[in-house]
């Protein structure tokens, strides 16, 4: 029987950003070492709380980190590691999507041990090194959709082997999270709704992953919820679909924190690596194809329909393809460059230990093969 387990501190909601000055006090102040702030934008350096923390001395210094790289590879978090390892640090702090939330927790791992190249972090990864936390860390996203501020596990890109890898250790959760939808409402368009489908995907995963358990459909369910009836309103600019996006997408988090994810992410990660497609957008190509895969084996697929609100696979891809269609995003692998005759080459690409095999249904080439020619 599988059980619950997700120790976060978690504040969602407009302005929580302004908590970061007090939690930063309780855990680095009176301990004689400083913070890593790592952030997706020099803009964020601007923020007047976060102005506030790097001009005061209020017993420990702040040192900004911009970062900027999408899909983090081994050479982008071993640059960032080399820049940092001397400094004497308690705790980082990651402002940004889920590449900067990625490095900021990945760091937390790495930090204390002696790596002098990138082959031997390439290493440190593989053989699971980093066994204990290092540092506690702070998550506060600028998207809404990867809910890696409440997971425990990091996606670091190996693109000269073509090979992504994880940074994983359950001690690595984070120390909070402060999931403020002031910083999310400014995303362009086609931004947000591939973040909200990537949330959905994590969702619909948990849900029928046969690492589930009764909370974690729990929260897949709400979170399916939660984007579904309000990603249309992220069209009109409406700040509360915004607020919606944020909340469904930490509630995705939370649940996929304990069960991970698939065959729709497995699959993607090659159409990632080849095609450039975003993140969120490969999933959500995938997942109507996936879901009929699946079918026979979940577990009460009306409920997970009717938080969908559809009522079959073919009414579920079409919603998908309407909301990407409507946000000016590519939503077959034609239009992002790839050829039929790829496919054969790709199917072996897309078994990814951890994913594939906590699919409900077996994963063969042929389903693969016949998945792939659907988004096709």
């Amino acid at each position: 029987m599988n059980h619950y387990f997700n120790p976060v501190k978690i504040c969602q909601g407009k302005g929580c950003l302004a908590k970061l000055p007090d939690l930063l006090q309780s855990l680095v102040a009176d301990k004689g070492s400083d913070v890593l702030l790592i952030v997706w934008s020099e803009c964020v350096l601007e923020h007047e709380i976060i102005k506030d923390l790097l001009n005061k001395q209020d017993g420990y210094k702040v040192h900004p980190v911009v970062f900027t790289a999408s899909n983090p590879s081994v050479q982008d978090l071993y640059g960032v590691y080399d820049h940092t390892r001397k400094l004497n640090l308690g705790a980082v702090v990651g402002i940004g999507g889920g590449s900067v939330l990625d490095v900021a927790k990945s760091l937390c791992c790495l930090h204390d041990l002696d790596i002098s190249n990138i082959d031997e972090l390439r290493t440190a990864i593989i053989d699971k090194r980093f066994t204990e936390n290092k540092m506690p860390w702070i998550g506060i996203p600028t998207t809404a959709g990867t809910g890696s501020e409440v997971t425990c596990w990091a996606t670091i890109w190996d693109p000269e082997i073509e090979v992504k890898r994880s940074v994983e250790s359950k001690e690595n959760y984070a120390y909070a999270a402060l999931i403020d939808p002031d910083l999310s409402s400014t995303l362009p368009l086609a931004l947000a709704v591939s973040s909200a489908l990537d949330a959905v995907a994590h969702a619909v995963e948990s849900y029928w992953a046969k690492a589930s358990n009764c909370v974690s459909k729990a929260l897949a369910l709400s979170a399916i919820r939660e984007i579904m009836l309000h990603i249309d309103g992220l069209f009109s600019e409406d700040f509360a679909a915004h607020d919606a996006m944020s909340k469904g997408s930490m509630l995705a988090g939370l649940a996929f924190s304990n069960t991970k994810t698939t065959a729709c992410h497995s699959i993607s990660y090659p159409l990632t690596m080849h095609y450039h497609i975003p993140h969120g957008v490969a999933v959500s190509m995938l997942l109507a194809p996936v879901f009929t895969l699946n079918l026979p084996q979940i577990e009460d697929p009306k409920s997970l329909l009717a938080a969908l609100g559809v009522k079959d696979a073919d009414e579920f891809k079409a919603r998908i393809n309407g909301l990407l269609t409507r946000a000016s995003i590519k939503s077959t692998l034609s239009q992002w460059g790839a050829d039929k005759s790829d496919i054969e080459a790709l199917v072996p690409l897309c078994i990814t230990k951890g994913r594939a095999d906590n699919n409900p249904v077996l994963l063969t080439n042929e389903n693969i093969a016949s998945i792939l020619e659907s988004i096709y």
